[in-house]
């Protein structure tokens, strides 16, 4: 009985050492998910839950995109259940200074999946193999998701600062610092 509890504390620290310090990332990923900071706390608190009671079968190397994948799932069962009691999940409105939406209003405002991947990217600061493991998309699906939703927020944001379109068309013009 002993040695049962001291595996159990073994397997508690060995969760933490390995979970805790991805907490923000995860509390980060959740608000873009949920929307609300109060579903975005239950949804990690339910995650971290979950991912204790599954670390003893855990066999990979990150924990992090394991532990958002779980959070994904979290938050996709919660949505799922509100959108069956009220009809729709409760959307709050962005934060928006002389009538021009934020970056995380117009993130809000992407479809789901693209919102997902800018958020895992340019939020949390993943990889696209990671990105790739959190969604269960492949690395090219990954990578042309955040490229549609660059493309869509770019668009939004022009139409929100009304604008005008660079010279020459409204490409966008990437700088690669090793381009021959």
């Amino acid at each position: 009985m002993m040695r049962s509890a001291k595996a159990g504390n073994k397997t508690a620290q060995q969760f933490r050492d390995a979970a805790l310090p991805w907490l923000d990332d995860a509390y980060a990923f959740a608000q873009i998910l949920m929307r609300t900071e109060a579903d975005a706390e239950q949804a990690v608190q339910n995650c971290y839950q979950r991912a204790l009671r599954q670390f003893d079968g855990f066999r990979g190397t990150a924990v992090r995109p394991w532990l958002l994948a779980i959070l994904k799932t979290v938050c996709q069962e919660r949505l799922g259940e509100m959108l069956g009691r009220r009809g729709a999940p409760t959307h709050v409105a962005g934060n928006k200074e002389n009538g021009t939406p934020m970056i995380r209003q117009l993130v809000d405002d992407l479809p789901a999946p693209l919102g997902e991947v800018i958020a895992l990217r340019d939020v949390i600061n993943l990889s696209y193999k990671e990105i790739a493991a959190v969604t269960g998309v492949p690395v090219t699906t990954v990578m042309s998701r955040i490229a549609e939703a660059r493309g869509l927020l770019l668009a939004a944001w022009r139409a929100a600062n009304k604008a005008p379109p660079p010279a020459g068309g409204a490409r966008l013009t990437v700088h690669r610092a090793n381009a021959v």
